[in-house]
């Protein structure tokens, strides 16, 4: 028989026809009983979680045979804390029992940012600075200095603040604000053996500023620095030794205690005296730092 007489042939044809009905047949059969095992659209309406507490929608999670993973958390100021804000899939849409529903929360505390640092910028830029980054500029506390409107130090709570520390994003930072030199004169204080904050702190009560701070080379790494105090200053702190009002201090610090010369009984009588005299009201300003 020839090629031509068996493709015509008609015990062929109904082989072929035959197999594909059977292949018909079984993917019918088969789509069925997927349908059957899946349970095809018979899934219940999904209920609308968002409003609710964690606690609050456990009871609706279980009446429903589902489960729930909370997956992520915003921060929205005009939205109860703690509750549903967003959950996928959404509110309506059928599923079928032991189905994990996926929550975005409202945080239950504020969100936190860094504080920039503003020091040695304008006011206005400060501002701005200190705005970008979610806070807000609360009391401007103006002190005599060599520049005006120059930014000398930042307060949280009334106390100065490095840049870096988390605070809730909306915080108020005081910034002190340099207003110009006085002709009025104050004593220099000692600041050998300080911690740059406590410098700063006992500067600013005399209405003096820190200027160009020069750490050591042994200062390499953000915890060297907190370590770090002072073992020179300038001007020094000697007996007779004024400067104006808002004039600045420059001071180097370093982790060697080595650099510190040993304080004399003078020395010490010298330093006690100076600190009784700067506390006599002999200078007179319109506004106080504290």
């Amino acid at each position: 028989m020839t090629n031509w007489k068996v493709l015509i042939d008609k015990n062929i044809w109904k082989h072929v026809a035959i197999i594909f009905s059977s292949i018909v047949v079984l993917l019918v059969i088969t789509f069925a009983l997927m349908q059957v095992y899946t349970l095809h659209g018979q899934g219940k309406p999904l209920p609308d979680f968002t409003g609710l507490t964690e606690n609050q929608l456990q009871h609706l999670i279980k009446a429903n045979d589902l489960r729930y993973n909370i997956i992520d958390s915003v921060h929205l100021d005009n939205v109860p804390k703690g509750v549903v804000v967003e959950q996928v899939p959404k509110p309506g849409e059928k599923v079928k029992k032991n189905r994990k529903l996926f929550f975005t929360i409202n945080a239950w505390t504020k969100e936190q940012v860094i504080i920039p640092r503003v020091m040695d910028l304008s006011l206005r830029d400060a501002r701005v600075l200190v705005e970008s980054f979610g806070l807000t500029v609360g009391e401007l506390i103006y002190i005599p200095s060599e520049f005006t409107n120059l930014v000398l130090g930042q307060h949280f709570n009334g106390k100065p603040v490095e840049p870096g520390v988390m605070v809730p994003r909306g915080t108020k930072i005081d910034l002190i604000v340099g207003r110009g030199l006085s002709n009025e004169t104050t004593v220099v204080p000692n600041l050998i053996g300080m911690k740059l904050p406590e410098a700063r702190r006992v500067t600013q009560s005399v209405y003096l500023n820190i200027g160009s701070v020069i750490y050591d080379q042994n200062v390499v790494t953000n915890t060297d620095s907190l370590k770090a105090f002072i073992w020179k200053q300038n001007p020094p702190s000697k007996k007779g030794f004024t400067k104006r009002l808002g004039a600045s201090i420059d001071v180097w610090l370093t982790n060697n205690s080595s650099l510190i010369e040993p304080i004399t009984i003078e020395d010490h009588i010298e330093d006690i005296l100076k600190s009784e005299s700067a506390r006599e009201p002999k200078v007179t300003i319109e506004d106080e730092l504290f």
